[in-house]
């Protein structure tokens, strides 16, 4: 891996100097990109609309179980690891979890023994029984360290794939004495029970019987065992795959009980598709719409409201788990700058149709393929020698390189859409006639606006004029399968006229911005 560092280290920038960066136009990379012929474009915003409030936190990182096996990973003395969290997001949310935390157990003292795990045929894709890992006191007080270096907090999750309610509980006890939680300006935000139990029929429960009515009574036994030594305690669930039957069935029995656990969000995945061996996987689909995102979007908001019905808050909700390409992800696709605009568009979609946040899964390729059953299906596609020259897992948004952590290109992607947190999103009508291009509008708490194209278009430019704004960070590169991305911003005030294929952009409104209650609007393309 050593010989290739200097390689892979030169494809690749650190988030913080890609963000310094100056960016010369936006015409001169549309000259560079050889654009076909521009599309006009129409764009209103309203920003006296309502719209939902982007949290601070919104950007996330999920990140596997078994990681805490090495108490060095997560810990305040991994400074490269802490450089890039904090490039990333001043105050994001790690999550982790994964396939590998139904398999780790709380081991408190060397003489803690493991659990009796019974010995299953695990079907391809889930970690075997026989991974089963110990999560120590020490890896703890480490991840405690690390969040206090970066400035994020941590949704935890603990086995319930192959626990005990006891250990459960006693591990839950540790983790919030050491943490504590965020409502008591601790690093916790709550506990996830399980991982993708929607799945479970697949690998660690029979599945002849098998339902979200036996979820909800085994996560309940062991929610219970928690709140009994942790009366504080606070949930996230059911953290599936992304089914929404799944949402009816828990939300009903929560609301049947007289003194229900804390409900601090409703939790599901997502990833594009899969495996890394469809051909179906590629950069054209992985950019193309997905009506998926709204269906599940509309499914988890609506849970939540009924969750929600009655409270004096809202129950939020979250997307804990997901990425480009499920099973490590597709090199040439997950690794590349097209998993950059499409993590810049997917962010900011979740982040206008209300998510909390949003956790893209990523990691060491030991852990991760742990996870797989102890395998990337992605290096099966690839040449042993050609191997080497990808991160692994090929989806992650920071890699491993040697003894160095890199920004990959999704991180880019991730780096654009934290532009938003901590805004209030506005409505907006945008027409970009035949180009695959979106928009998304925020307000600032300084009162000033921000508008996000993305133009995901492999040939087309947009031609749009907006002579209140100015140009702001500039997501481009050579090409959509380029592993080098830059994330630049303008040397000098420059207005916007064209965004070139495959570019995204922010704009900021100026002090010359009419008053949203003049006669024309805001903003206008005149084609």
């Amino acid at each position: 891996m050593k010989a290739h560092l200097h390689q892979m280290d030169r494809r690749r920038f650190l988030l913080t100097s890609a963000a310094a960066a100056a960016l010369p136009s936006l015409g001169a990379v549309a000259q560079a990109s050889a654009p076909g012929e521009a599309v006009s474009a129409t764009l209103k915003l309203h920003p006296g609309g309502a719209g939902p409030r982007i949290p601070g936190n919104f950007i996330g990182l999920s990140y596997e179980t078994n990681e805490l096996v090495d108490p060095s990973f997560f810990s305040p003395g991994n400074t490269g690891l802490i450089e890039q969290f904090r490039s990333l997001s001043p105050h994001g949310v790690l999550r982790i979890g994964g396939n590998t935390s139904d398999v780790g157990y709380w081991k408190p003292t060397p003489a803690t023994k493991p659990p009796m795990t019974p010995t299953r045929k695990v079907p391809f894709g889930e970690p075997s029984s026989n991974l089963s890992f110990p999560i120590t006191p020490e890896a703890i007080q480490n991840l405690h360290g690390f969040l206090r270096a970066t400035g994020w907090t941590c949704i935890y999750g603990i086995n319930l794939g192959s626990n005990t309610p006891r250990r459960a509980a006693d591990e839950a006890t540790y983790v919030a004495q050491v943490l504590g939680f965020t409502q008591q300006h601790g690093k916790l935000e709550y506990f996830q029970l399980g991982n993708e139990p929607d799945l479970f029929g697949h690998h660690v429960r029979d599945p002849k019987t098998w339902s979200p009515e036996l979820y909800m009574d085994q996560w309940l036994a062991e929610a219970d065992a928690i709140r009994a030594v942790l009366p504080s305690a606070r949930f996230g669930l059911p953290d599936t795959a992304g089914n929404p039957d799944w949402y009816a069935a828990v939300v009903n029995r929560l609301l049947s009980l007289s003194d229900a656990p804390q409900v601090a969000a409703l939790t599901h995945h997502y990833y594009i598709g899969g495996p890394p061996s469809n051909p179906k996987m590629n950069i054209d689909f992985i950019l193309a719409p997905n009506a998926r995102v709204a269906e599940l979007a509309k499914d988890i908001a609506a849970a939540a409201a009924r969750l929600s019905s009655g409270k004096n808050t809202s129950v939020p909700y979250r997307m804990t788990e997901g990425n480009t390409c499920y099973r490590g992800g597709k090199p040439g696709v997950s690794d590349v700058y097209a998993s950059a605009l499409w993590a810049a568009d997917y962010l900011l979609d979740l982040a206008c149709r209300g998510y909390a946040g949003a956790n893209l899964h990523g990691g060491t390729g030991k852990f991760v393929g742990n996870s797989l059953g102890g395998h990337l299906p992605g290096d099966d596609l690839l040449q042993p020698t050609a191997a080497a020259l990808h991160p692994h897992p090929f989806y992650t948004p920071i890699a491993r390189i040697g003894d160095h952590y890199v920004a990959e290109p999704v991180a880019y992607g991730m780096l654009f859409a934290g532009h938003f947190a901590g805004t209030t999103a506005f409505p907006v009508d945008f027409n970009p006639g035949p180009v695959n291009a979106t928009a998304y509008a925020a307000t600032l708490p300084t009162g000033q606006h921000l508008v996000a194209i993305i133009n995901k278009d492999r040939t087309r430019a947009l031609d749009i004029d907006l002579p209140f704004y100015r140009q702001g960070p500039t997501l481009t590169a050579a090409s959509l399968s380029s592993s080098h991305v830059q994330l630049r911003t303008p040397a000098t005030n420059q207005k916007l006229s064209t965004v070139p294929p495959s570019t995204a952009v922010l704009l900021y409104a100026s002090r010359s911005e009419p008053s949203p209650s003049a006669s024309k609007p805001a903003t206008k393309s005149e084609g």
